[in-house]
């Protein structure tokens, strides 16, 4: 599904700029420092067509048929290097600094991105696409960068120099001057319009970039999905209407701005037409002042004058870029976070029952969609407790709640006596191992996956593996524990499931959460898996979800739910004596096998 542009709200430039710029307050001295050579760069190229006029007279003086002064020339000469090897000098170092500024910049807004993702509550990535925040880690982090790398060396640069050959221009002649100005409200009148009409298209470019890798990640992470049903001509379409529309919002930002550059060079070339008559009409006065020098240093002036120009129509375009990204990147900055707790202690210092208790819990994704409407149990330490019901029916997001990955609306989950409440996040998070469903492994090492968050030793993680059943597979890869893996897709469903049981029995927390633990093994591994969970689980409170009705005969207890609610509950011979939804349950999926 496509999501729409958000359209760029009015005043939305100069509040994303105005961000930007104090996000830019640690950097302001080495930016300083840059603008001063800029400044420096700025002032050489203003005086040297003053020392070019001053060249150019001493070698019209000589057209009347007197000598050239070649001590004159070669001084005049000279300078006229050193102005722009200065100049050249200034604005390399000035380029330097602040491309050195622009990429801390950047590190810095991806470390708090990256943090800012820690903080945020899961309820954040159900409502927005994994590709829209990776587009705002990346690309809208680049183009922020790009952009101030070059456009606050030019803004500043085409001011001074704005200011500069004005009152160069003046000083050396006031009536060439007042010719040069007449482009200026036309060149101001154009710059406005393309700016009000291309300053949407560039947010909406940005947004649409974000859907796009969206849709990469998606048929990426799908490919298996794609080609089982076929499904390449479909998601191929999908992703060429996405495609076509980033390139409908990208060819309408650059065409509305790229025309304003070809745009203001057509109205300098007015000015250099006016210069040349007016210097022409003076210089045939034979009382004027001007000369052939003052008309070369005017053509110069004229060039000099219209570069800010243009540079700061192109800086426009830049900055207008960087609002977009900024807009986006800021807009995730400031997103509600999950509430501090720094000011908690941990609770249960002097060990773990794990006793359980669920009061009455109320929980929905929204308050129209409430997923639990009234939940209560109560496990007791040491129990192996199985939650069972159709699809959809609360088993995970149960989990979810135990965990604190989530807030309930109403009621009160308690471990040990202990509202989670009063509980540290972290002290909850310790508390369980868990075994997902979604058998996530990262770029690293066996070792790294198996020990992961633990710093664990040799022993451990082996005996971690043997007691999963693992070691055999790991005896086999190159390397065995030190084999290196990249996203996991050359390791079997069932292997990694293993893998990330492993990685729970290192953990070794008081309590377990096994979410769909075999659902992706075979029967000989699922049986011993079965038995590597029961030593595990012996003398641990553990929550198993599973479809699988066979891997939970031996619970403890079994909590049967169903549109949120425990309909019923008891051992697994209790359950089945009563021949009610659990029976209907267990005896469908064994005459469906």
């Amino acid at each position: 599904m496509n999501r729409q542009s958000v359209p760029l709200k009015k005043g939305e430039f100069k509040k994303n700029i105005g961000k930007l710029v104090v996000f830019m307050r640690p950097y302001y001295i080495p930016i300083l420092v840059s603008l001063v050579f800029t400044v420096g760069a700025t002032l050489l190229s203003i005086f040297a067509p003053q020392i070019l006029s001053d060249l150019v007279d001493v070698i019209t003086a000589s057209f009347g048929g007197d000598p050239v002064n070649m001590t004159e020339l070669e001084k005049f000469a000279l300078i006229l290097v050193v102005f722009y090897a200065c100049n050249a000098l200034c604005t390399y170092v000035s380029s330097f600094i602040m491309t050195t500024v622009s990429q801390k910049m950047s590190r810095s807004l991806r470390t708090q991105i990256s943090e800012k993702i820690n903080r945020v509550p899961l309820r954040y990535f159900d409502s927005h696409p994994y590709g829209d925040t990776l587009s705002r880690v990346t690309n809208d982090v680049d183009t922020i960068g790009n952009s101030m790398q070059q456009s606050v060396s030019m803004v500043v640069q085409s001011a001074c120099m704005l200011i500069g050959v004005l009152i160069a221009m003046f000083v050396s002649c006031w009536q060439l001057a007042l010719t040069v100005l007449i482009i200026v409200p036309f060149m101001a009148i154009l710059l406005f319009v393309i700016m009000k009409f291309s300053q949407p298209q560039f947010r909406k470019q940005q947004d649409e970039l974000a859907v796009l890798n969206g849709k990469v990640e998606e048929n990426y992470s799908g490919q298996l999905v794609i080609k089982a049903f076929n499904a390449e001509k479909r998601t191929g379409a999908d992703f060429e209407a996405t495609n076509r529309q980033l390139q409908k919002s990208t060819f309408l930002s650059q065409a509305l701005s790229g025309i304003m550059q070809p745009a203001m060079t057509f109205i300098s070339y007015f000015a250099y037409a006016a210069v040349c008559v007016v210097a022409g009409l003076m210089i045939a006065t034979p009382e004027s002042a001007v000369t052939y020098g003052t008309l070369s240093a005017f053509l110069v002036y004229v060039n000099l004058f219209q570069s800010p120009l243009s540079q700061i129509a192109q800086a426009a375009n830049v900055l207008q870029s960087a609002a977009a990204a900024s807009g986006r990147v800021f807009e995730f900055l400031e997103e509600e976070e999950l509430s501090d707790e720094s000011g908690k202690v941990y609770q249960l210092t002097d060990g773990v029952r794990g006793e359980v208790e669920f009061r009455n819990v109320r929980f929905g994704y929204s308050e129209d969609r409430i997923i639990i409407p009234d939940f209560s149990a109560k496990i007791r330490p040491g129990w192996k407790v199985a939650i069972v019901g159709p699809t959809g029916a609360g088993k995970t997001t149960m989990v979810n709640l135990l965990m604190r990955f989530y807030e309930v609306n109403s009621g009160d989950i308690l471990i040990d006596g202990v509202s989670v409440r009063d509980m540290p996040r972290e002290e909850v998070h310790d508390l369980f191992g868990m075994v997902l469903q979604d058998t996530w492994m990262f770029e690293g090492t066996l070792r790294e996956n198996i020990a992961y968050s633990k710093q664990a030793t040799d022993e451990e993680i082996k005996a971690a593996c043997d007691a999963a059943g693992i070691s055999h597979f790991i005896a086999t890869q190159p390397g065995g524990l030190d084999c290196y893996v990249e996203s996991g897709d050359e390791i079997s469903g069932g292997q990694k499931q293993l893998i990330t049981i492993a990685r729970a029995m290192v953990e070794n927390a008081p309590m377990l959460i096994l979410d769909e633990a075999t659902s992706n093994v075979d029967t000989r591994t699922e049986e011993l898996i079965q038995t590597a969970m029961d030593n595990l689980t012996r003398g641990r409170t553990s929550f198993v979800i599973a479809h699988r009705l066979s891997t939970i005969r031996n619970a403890d207890l079994i909590l049967v739910m169903n549109q949120g609610n425990i309909v019923e509950q008891g051992t697994h011979d209790e359950l089945i004596a009563k021949d009610g939804f659990y029976a209907q349950l267990y005896n469908s999926q064994f005459t469906n096998e």
